[in-house]
């Protein structure tokens, strides 16, 4: 594959690279919001699909986010395209703050009294959780006790406080992501489309001016003949 390193990197340095970015994180960051900019689409879907990427990053989906955003935008019309971007939202520097507010909030809500609001609690708890259903799958066959129970226990106290508890802080980081995304994304497009119009519109002057060459040169011609 071409730009492919011949020798792959060890794991604990991709694993590094993806944490902590020798570039540093503005990088990408810069990247998407020229993307985003962009986009061939009004600012308000662009904006209102950056939002549901931003609202899909505080659900407990882990591995279809961009799933749960795309669902998001399509439903309310906005540009998908901007809510798989808006997903960036959750990364591995804001996760362990989404996780743990989102599931002290829920477990708040609910009445729930059980510690381990901590990021690597919470990892921990969603591993086990992902074993517990590839044993009750591997049971469906025969092989190995099911861990249903264990699922039900991790379903109460984990994966549905962390839903329920995500609600408002993903609104609100929705809310601030289509507040501040809208008018950048108009500005730009407006810059954007004066620079289009300036540039036909000297195009169309140095057209005309070569035309007025050409009929002063066939003037002249025409007079001496």
């Amino acid at each position: 594959m071409i730009f492919r390193r011949r020798d792959p990197a060890p794991l604990k340095n991709r694993v590094r690279e993806f944490v902590s970015p020798r570039k540093g994180f503005w990088r990408g960051w810069d990247y998407i919001g020229k993307r985003i900019r962009r986009l061939p689409d009004s600012p308000h879907r662009i904006a209102l699909g950056f939002a549901c990427g931003a609202l899909a990053s505080f659900s407990p989906f882990f591995g279809f986010h961009f799933f749960v955003a795309a669902g998001f935008a399509w439903v309310v019309r906005a540009n998908i395209l901007a809510s798989l971007f808006g997903t960036i939202v959750g990364n591995p520097l804001t996760f362990p703050l989404i996780s743990a507010t989102s599931l002290w909030l829920g477990r708040w809500m609910l009445g729930h009294n059980e510690d381990g609001s901590d990021f690597e609690a919470i990892t921990a708890a969603f591993a086990a959780a992902f074993n517990d259903i590839w044993s009750t799958t591997k049971s469906w066959f025969g092989y190995g006790p099911s861990m249903l129970d264990g699922l039900g226990n991790f379903f109460d106290t984990v994966f549905l406080p962390y839903l329920i508890g995500g609600i408002g802080p993903g609104l609100l980081a929705g809310l601030a992501s289509y507040v501040i995304l809208g008018p950048i994304v108009a500005a730009y497009q407006e810059r954007r489309r004066k620079k289009i119009l300036a540039t036909q519109e000297k195009q169309r002057r140095a057209a005309e001016a070569k035309i007025k060459i050409y009929t002063a040169r066939d003037g002249v011609g025409g007079d001496r003949a």
